[in-house]
């Protein structure tokens, strides 16, 4: 079982012979060690442990470790940049949301990728998957780079902030507190390494007005806010990818018109504040899925009718009068395997993939039959005011069993029976790759991406713990 350091210096020592702190840098002694060993150590205190020391100091030599190793946090921006210029096509990037385990599944993806030639991969987490998996921007950075490490991974690591997501109900009532938040989270996610951004101001779209531009007026505006914000934060060199919504996931399905208002609007808004920046790279669209799908009364998921003619008919809008990559698509992880070879025949440029990935691991045969138990005494104990009056046990069991992610996090990292579910869950990433066509990619990323390495300085408990050593 990997150990979780109780100070820096515990850290320090268990390190020992593996990798060591020379005048302020990290140098990696045993690399085969520190894949193996090492790195587990790490990624479980940045993750687990108590001492805020143990955990800063974990931090920083994840990430060093990742400039040393090959593993740097990269923008997919200049990828989508060519598919809007027409010069690449024919595949949807797969967006996956790791809310648990998620040491074991980013190491499980990038094992796999390298196994496929893939390249085009990007693990997100949205706002809301912050709180209840207890994974601030900072600790998901750390899990996900310290997986593609002991992966061998060598290559760039899309991290993404999903669905930076404006409240509609608390900005009606306080726009300036509620911009100020997604600001906050912006910065954050910019200084945990974040080189992806996805701002969801689709809420704010008031369909009470009688013109298109009106109805998306708010969402364009304070889109561009946002993305003049985070171009004014890049200080790497790095463009970061910034993301669009126009249509609420689980509403009504979007059309041209909103799309042409939408975009062109947040082009004005977004000249007007920032001359001459980049804007979005893509837009996401609804085409009638919903987060989490549809659940039955007996727990299982519904089948869902996906409008592909919505992703066919505006991705056509977005690369060619726009040139973006074009539309992306949110709450897919849940529909039938037949159906996602279809997005890339559409062109939908990403698709983002999570609940499938947690009911995987909950509905595992292997999952322990007492800590399923203790899950959902969990939700009937913490979670009932969420309960809906006409849902039957299981589908609030099914609804609200996310929120156990964060309580549960360090038996789900320990889960004895871990392998044999993170094996099901690499044959479906796999799965993915081959219908999402991003299979002996791998090349077309390293002709469009080049990863810019950056080293943040020592932390001072690291420093200390070194010296005392």
């Amino acid at each position: 079982m990997p150990h979780v350091a109780a100070s820096a210096a515990d850290l320090v020592a268990r390190l020992d012979g593996i990798a060591r702190i020379e005048d302020g840098h990290l140098v990696i002694g045993d690399e085969t060690r520190f894949r193996d060993e090492g790195i587990r150590d790490l990624a479980w205190t940045a993750g687990l442990a108590t001492d805020e020391g143990a955990v800063d100091a974990a931090r920083w030599i994840v990430w060093e470790a990742g400039q040393a190793l090959g593993a740097h946090s990269a923008s997919i921006q200049e990828m989508y940049a060519a598919r809007g210029r027409g010069e690449i096509s024919g595949f949807t990037v797969p967006a996956i949301n790791i809310r648990a385990q998620t040491f074991d599944m980013a190491r499980v993806v990038y094992e796999r990728a390298a196994a496929h030639d893939v390249g085009a991969v990007i693990l997100e987490l949205a706002r809301s998957e912050q709180t209840y998996t207890f994974q601030r921007p900072a600790d998901y950075a750390t899990s996900v780079l310290a997986g593609a490490i002991a992966a061998g991974w060598r290559g760039p690591v899309f991290l993404q902030g999903d669905h930076y997501q404006f409240n509609a109900k608390k900005f009606g009532a306080d726009p300036e507190a509620v911009t100020e938040e997604i600001r906050r989270a912006c910065r954050l996610a910019v200084d945990a390494g974040y080189r992806n951004i996805d701002i969801d101001a689709s809420t704010l779209v008031d369909l009470s007005h009688e013109t298109v531009d009106a109805q998306q007026a708010t969402n364009y505006r304070i889109s561009a806010e946002m993305t003049a914000l985070i171009r004014s934060l890049e200080a790497d060199g790095v463009t970061i990818s910034v993301g669009g919504e126009i249509g609420e996931v689980g509403k009504e399905n979007s059309n041209e018109a909103e799309l042409r208002a939408y975009l062109d609007g947040f082009h004005r808004e977004l000249e007007g504040r920032s001359p001459g920046v980049v804007g979005v790279s893509k837009v996401s669209v609804q085409t009638g899925t919903s987060h989490g799908g549809v659940v039955l009364p007996d727990g299982s998921v519904g089948t869902v009718a996906v409008d592909f003619g919505v992703h066919e008919r505006l991705g056509a809008v977005a690369r060619n009068e726009y040139g973006l990559a074009g539309t992306v698509q949110h709450g897919a992880s849940t529909l039938p395997d037949e159906l996602f070879y279809r997005f890339r025949e559409v062109e939908t440029a990403e698709i983002h993939l999570a609940t499938g990935f947690q009911n995987a691991l909950y509905d595992h045969p292997a999952f322990p039959a007492d800590l399923r138990d203790a899950i959902r005494d969990w939700c009937f104990e913490n979670a009932l005011d969420e309960r809906k009056p006409d849902q039957t046990d299981a589908q609030f069991v099914y609804t609200t069993r996310k929120k156990t992610i964060g309580p549960f996090k360090q038996a789900l990292w320990d889960l004895p029976t871990k392998d044999e579910i993170l094996a099901a869950q690499g044959d479906k990433i796999a799965f993915l790759y081959a219908q999402l066509g991003v299979v002996g990619g791998r090349g077309l990323v390293d002709r469009y991406v080049t990863p810019v390495e950056v080293h943040r300085p020592l932390p001072e408990v690291l420093r200390a713990a070194v010296a005392a050593g």
